[in-house]
């Protein structure tokens, strides 16, 4: 069934997919999983210890976190929660960055 929300090495023809075209997730959000890493305004760094809701990274740092894997990586890295680093400056052919539209 993920493979009906996600673009991954086994089924994205090795290349980016135009967004949309898979299921949305349990908040209507497209292509969180796969098809690029997505860039975070978090620095790399341990999180807080314990329980917390959107946890709070470093102020500062020498990496920058993507998200959510690519369309060259396999099913299991396709997932929102699985975290990597990069310099910010880095460019890849798999690392993309999330547009948002204000409803105001």
């Amino acid at each position: 069934r993920f493979p009906l929300f996600a673009w991954f090495k086994n089924n994205s023809g090795a290349k980016t997919r135009p967004v949309g075209r898979k299921e949305p997730n349990l908040w209507g959000l497209y292509d969180v999983h796969g098809n690029v890493w997505e860039w975070c305004a978090s620095w790399d760094g341990a999180y807080p210890k314990g329980s917390a809701t959107n946890p709070q990274g470093p102020a500062t740092g020498s990496y920058r976190i993507v998200r959510g894997g690519s369309w060259f990586y396999s099913l299991i890295q396709a997932r929102s929660a699985n975290r990597f680093y990069l310099f910010p400056d880095d460019q890849n052919y798999s690392v993309g960055f999330r547009l948002m539209k204000s409803s105001y």
